[in-house]
């Protein structure tokens, strides 16, 4: 009973391993190539639960939906002598899986193979387009062109070229530098321009300033000297009616004015003759000239 129990275990395994190496499934997104010892023998485009022969036919899966391939940044001589590095892209289907197993084998062989294609014939390309035609509208043209450049070669590898694009477009970095150090030089030279500009204004309006400052305080001082002759005047005028009103009184009050200004200082020191004019109010006990 033990012996029949273990017979039919091992004979469910193999079952097992059989069905499992018999059957796949073919997904929606997916086509599979049948091969037995590296050459097709069978094809599959729909999906569902497909069959082979187990451990000696191989399954192949390939994808149905549109592929990308990344090219690498090239740098091509416009026609207008102008140098870009140009950075494409591209998106293809397998249109003919058969064709393209004998062609390029694997995914990753067609992009090395594409991006030699699509690099070739963008230089063709662009070697006749201007670098304003690449920055126009005509670059959908241009790119259309290179995608049926493409075409002409990949629909014999079992492939279809869906779009091409340019996803960048730059100078080389000399260019770059050389262009950054004019543009650098042509704002400093508008920035020394500014500044130049900016000081002439500035020492125009300072001279004004000081033009107009030396006027207002010529006439100021013209306006004081005027006013100082007329309260000189009007002094000499109020000087004469007092001196004509009381001579005595006048002239002693102008030699007390000269003693308070003479002798103002704590250190003034006079050397005078005491005959002199100067004292003469000092030799009277009334405080009169003799």
């Amino acid at each position: 009973m033990r012996f029949g129990q273990a017979f039919l275990l091992a004979l469910f395994v193999v079952a097992f391993l059989l069905a499992w190496q018999s059957a796949f499934i073919v997904r929606e997104t997916n086509q599979a190539m049948v091969t037995q010892f590296g050459d097709p023998v069978a094809l599959h485009t729909e999906p569902g639960l497909k069959f082979k022969m187990p451990f000696v036919q191989n399954v192949a899966f390939f994808d149905e939906r549109a592929l990308n391939v990344d090219t690498v940044p090239e740098e091509v001589l416009l026609a207008d002598r102008k140098r870009v590095v140009v950075d494409t892209f591209a998106r293809y289907r397998i249109i003919d899986m058969l064709q393209f197993y004998r062609t390029m084998g694997t995914e990753v062989q067609a992009n090395t193979r594409l991006n030699n294609m699509i690099n070739s014939a963008m230089r063709a390309e662009l070697g006749q387009a201007t670098l304003a035609e690449l920055l126009s509208e005509k670059r959908d043209e241009l790119m259309g062109n290179i995608r049926d450049a493409v075409n002409g070669e990949a629909k014999r590898q079992g492939i279809e070229i869906v779009d091409v694009r340019i996803g960048r477009a730059d100078l080389p970095e000399q260019t770059s530098q050389a262009i950054y150090a004019r543009m650098r030089t042509e704002r400093e030279r508008e920035a020394a321009e500014f500044r130049a500009q900016g000081q002439e204004l500035a020492q125009e309006i300072k001279s004004r300033a000081d033009r107009e400052r030396t006027v207002l305080i010529a006439e100021a001082q013209k306006e004081s000297q005027i006013l100082r002759g007329i309260g000189d005047e009007q002094a000499i005028g109020v000087y004469a009616t007092a001196f004509k009103r009381d001579p005595e009184f006048y002239g002693f009050y102008r030699t007390m004015e000269a003693y308070r200004e003479s002798l103002a200082g704590d250190s003034t020191t006079l050397i005078l003759s005491p005959e002199g004019d100067f004292f003469k109010y000092f030799n009277s006990e009334k405080g009169v000239s003799r």
